[in-house]
């Protein structure tokens, strides 16, 4: 596959991380891709994250890259290795408790919202500080803030997908010259998607969530 062998080679250039982001395809594309020497995959949902799991090798590293709710976190805690889209205080706390029962530490990214579209979830750039304040008042040792995670508003245009992702690099530059996050463990940023990686990689992503590229276009249930 000409474009995987393309993109891990964007991602050394940039000593970034591919997360091939399987949604809605078969076990048996996966363990393709995985048979290539792909080890990280992305699941939008919790059951099907579940499930595939389930039949794949032991060593694949699962990311939840989608919105979680945090009545599911229960169905990932033992064995998910980063969950993406963290965006509120209450989730973080649930993801702890279910960590803890197994005796994990679950790394985490925080979602900031630096899209204009309503529909992307995310915390505001502006109450950051605040959320991490807060995170701080609190015993929360079995999580590990990694790093931030955004998505730029779906349109052509490039220049404001760059002052998007170039807003989410400039808050986690910030954030490593405070006392708010643990420095050591505070490396990633997850950003860049099929359409736009190669921008984000320019722009500073450490971490790329490639699905259509990989595995062609998603079918969806109707």
């Amino acid at each position: 596959m000409e474009i995987y062998t393309d993109i891990l080679a964007s991602c050394r250039e940039s000593n970034a991380k591919l997360v091939a982001v399987s949604k809605t395809k078969p076990a048996e594309q996966i363990k393709a891709l995985y048979d290539k020497g792909q080890r990280v995959f992305g699941e939008n949902k919790v059951q099907e994250l579940v499930e595939k799991q389930a039949l794949l090798p032991n060593d694949i590293n699962w990311h939840l890259i989608g919105h979680l709710q945090s009545n599911k976190v229960k169905y990932i805690a033992s064995f998910v290795d980063l969950i993406h889209a963290v965006d509120s205080i209450k989730l973080l706390k649930e993801i702890n408790k279910q960590a803890k029962k197994y005796d994990r530490t679950i790394d985490v990214l925080l979602q900031i919202k630096i899209a204009e579209e309503d529909s992307k979830f995310g915390i505001d750039p502006k109450e950051l500080n605040t959320f991490l304040d807060e995170i701080q008042q609190l015993s929360l040792d079995n999580i590990r803030i990694k790093g931030l995670m955004g998505m730029a508003t779906f349109t052509d245009d490039q220049a404001q997908v760059e002052t998007e992702f170039k807003l989410l690099k400039r808050l986690f530059d910030q954030l490593k010259n405070t006392d708010l996050i643990d420095m050591d463990a505070f490396t990633e940023i997850s950003m860049g998607m099929s359409g736009d990686y190669k921008l984000a990689l320019e722009t500073g992503s450490t971490m790329i969530r490639i699905g259509s590229l990989l595995f062609g276009s998603r079918d969806y249930p109707k």
